[in-house]
């Protein structure tokens, strides 16, 4: 493995100082919860070894909303460990991968850092970040061992409708390769989203969260959903390597908010879809930059637009350091700098609103005569 640290981890808010921002919208999540907001409680858990598949009620209540039995659900410590140990458990050095691409980096980092032949399958602004599904089945070669993708998108916030991804699952069924879906962002989706990819084929792999959606990024709580028995042993052999089980105090959390998610979950998608709509109208109402609009999710990826001379590191540098805002350069998705991840569904609505306004007045001082 040669790992190397990702710019979006290098760069992230935890490590550069929460204290040096007051906009903070380089978040790709809803807002964090605090534990006694939650009404959960974990006072009489017994601290022991937890199932290695992941807490047996924990995966029936999950399976209950997907129509799956528990035994196609493995629980991880979040979706990258699960990325982790779907990538290194189907691919080795010198495999074939197709990967969309923007991507949330650690789709792309890991298979790298295994020594995979990587094909970039690349989604265009000018496309409105649809998948070319003729251009992702020309990328597959006989050796391709898997098919990586992102929906709701991370960072542009597009989904995939259920026509599509069938055509995309009949494709690499009929080629006999895996599907790997990130569905992290799939409660945030505006619209009622295709069925879980998982459910539709065994040979898709689902990913997801509860970091993203719910606000609960500090219990490290994901999971896997496929339905190839044999391959689910694969999964479990490489959670137990890595991690043995889980925190039983972390799956306790995750189960106890699932349980309660129709109280919990209304409020957060009211916050997200007023938050949106603030940034739809700032969108329309400013000259300088364009986007894709989101259809789901929490983020967007707007460009400064190309007619605008602009010094990006004079931007970036003016937005964190006089107007103490922060948003995720392009460059952290292999992107021009023009590019900009904003996230609308973690910091506060007026700080949200101060950020955005902010911006235009960085880019404003940063365009070159």
């Amino acid at each position: 493995m040669q790992y190397r640290r990702m710019p979006i981890e290098i760069e992230s808010p935890e490590g550069l100082g929460y204290e040096k921002i007051n906009c903070n919208l380089s978040e790709s999540s809803f807002t964090d919860q605090r534990l006694s907001d939650l009404n959960i409680s974990i006072k009489n858990l017994l601290l022991f070894y937890g199932d290695h598949k992941g807490k047996p009620e924990l995966r029936e209540l999950i399976a209950s909303e997907t129509g799956l039995s528990p035994n196609d659900i493995l629980i991880t410590p979040g979706a990258a460990p699960a990325l982790f140990i779907v990538n290194t458990s189907l691919l080795e050095k010198n495999d074939h991968i197709v990967i969309a691409k923007t991507n949330y980096a650690t789709n792309i980092e890991t298979p790298r850092a295994i020594g995979c032949n990587i094909s970039l399958l690349n989604l265009r602004f000018e496309d409105n970040y649809a998948i070319d599904v003729n251009e992702m089945e020309n990328l597959i070669k006989p050796e391709t061992k898997l098919v990586s993708l992102t929906y709701p998108h991370n960072p542009t916030g597009v989904t995939i409708g259920e026509e599509t991804l069938r055509r995309i699952i009949d494709i690499t069924e009929k080629k006999g390769i895996y599907l790997l879906l990130d569905e992290t962002y799939r409660d945030m989706s505006f619209q009622p989203p295709p069925p879980i990819a998982a459910t539709l084929s065994s040979k898709v792999i689902t990913v997801t969260s509860m970091s993203k959606s719910y606000g609960l990024p500090g219990i490290r709580m994901g999971w896997i959903i496929c339905k190839d028995v044999k391959l689910m042993e694969t999964f479990l052999a490489a959670k137990e390597q890595i991690f043995i089980t889980n925190s039983v105090v972390n799956e306790e959390i995750a189960y106890q908010y699932l349980l309660n998610k129709n109280k919990f979950f209304p409020e957060v998608r009211k916050t997200l879809l007023q938050n949106f709509d603030m940034l739809k109208k700032f969108m329309e109402q400013q000259t300088f930059m364009e986007w894709v609009e989101p259809q789901g999710g929490c983020v967007c990826f707007p460009r400064i637009k190309k007619d605008i001379i602009i010094d990006t590191k004079k931007f970036y540098d003016l937005l964190l350091n006089k107007y103490s805002t922060y948003v995720g350069r392009g460059g952290w998705f292999e992107e021009d700098d023009r590019y900009m991840r904003i996230g609308y569904g973690w910091d506060k609505k007026e700080k949200l609103e101060k950020g955005l306004g902010n911006i235009l007045k960085a880019i404003e001082e940063s365009v070159l005569s």
